[in-house]
């Protein structure tokens, strides 16, 4: 396993930004998703964010909501999710952070959950609906366990509260390009540049901007504003909902994507 700090301390040696695809475990089904994940990484993701499907993921809009009702549907559970990452690090160190919901956490067990993700040598875990206000126990086990936290900054978020997640988060701060669900979207909003310049002097930590980023001009522009790195999710889950009957054309478009993202980082 790469820890995030030595990651990002490479490439701001090397004066890139980080990639960083979002990808539904399972999705379409276990042996394709594990080949998609291939496909990323070799073709210049810099990170992952992987999540854990979930029947109400209520801060997914309808692209990855879709992405999770497929993975279900093919029978993948949090068992088959821990398989998946078993396989992902028998020929990948790359950092990887987990994004799912609290529910899947305690019906496995809160102790034995991080006590996995260590075994698997997964960086971070971010709870979507676990406010900071009520994340002292994950943050207690998160600790115990050496795996980092990260939690979520909107253009919303006041002064204080803002204050607070900074000094919860370990791994990195995800910046919310916009407010809502994820999806992608064709501009990025002024209010997004604004909130990477607001934070980028509070902390040392990474700075990774997600929901809503979905071109090589938002990279760019998150990038060049202060931020280290993009989060890219749903651009990434229209190219597998638009081949599911084509895996061969499905694995061309997505390696052609993240090439493509890639590039944008290059400051």
């Amino acid at each position: 396993m790469i820890s995030y700090q030595k990651k990002y301390s490479e490439l701001k040696s090397k004066n890139e930004g980080a990639l960083v695809p979002f990808t539904v475990l399972g999705d379409p089904d276990y042996e394709n998703s594990l080949l998609i994940i291939r496909e990323i990484i070799n073709n210049g993701a810099d990170v992952l964010e992987l999540g854990m499907p979930f029947s109400d993921p209520i801060a997914d809009g309808p692209t990855i909501q879709s992405a999770d009702t497929r993975a279900l549907e093919s029978g993948i559970n949090i068992h088959k999710c821990i398989s998946l990452l078993e396989e992902i690090r028998k020929f990948s160190e790359i950092p990887i952070g987990l994004l799912l919901y609290s529910n899947l956490i305690l019906n496995y067990g809160l102790d034995k959950f991080y006590k996995k993700m260590a075994a698997i040598e997964i960086n971070s875990v971010l709870i979507a609906d676990v406010p900071v206000e009520e994340a002292g126990e994950f943050i207690s086990i998160s600790q115990k366990f050496g795996i980092d936290t990260v939690f979520l900054v909107t253009p919303l978020t006041p002064e204080i509260r803002l204050e607070k997640i900074i000094r919860q988060c370990t791994g990195f701060v995800y910046l919310v390009a916009r407010l809502g669900v994820t999806g992608a979207r064709q501009d990025l909003e002024d209010t997004t540049l604004k909130l990477i310049q607001k934070v980028r002097p509070k902390t040392d930590l990474p700075i990774n901007v997600g929901f809503g980023i979905s071109q090589p001009e938002h990279i760019q522009k998150v990038i060049q504003s202060g931020a280290d790195g993009a989060i890219v999710g749903s651009a990434l889950i229209n190219r597998i909902e638009n081949n599911l009957s084509d895996q061969k054309k499905m694995q061309a478009e997505i390696g052609s994507l993240i090439k493509e993202l890639k590039q944008a980082t290059y400051k």
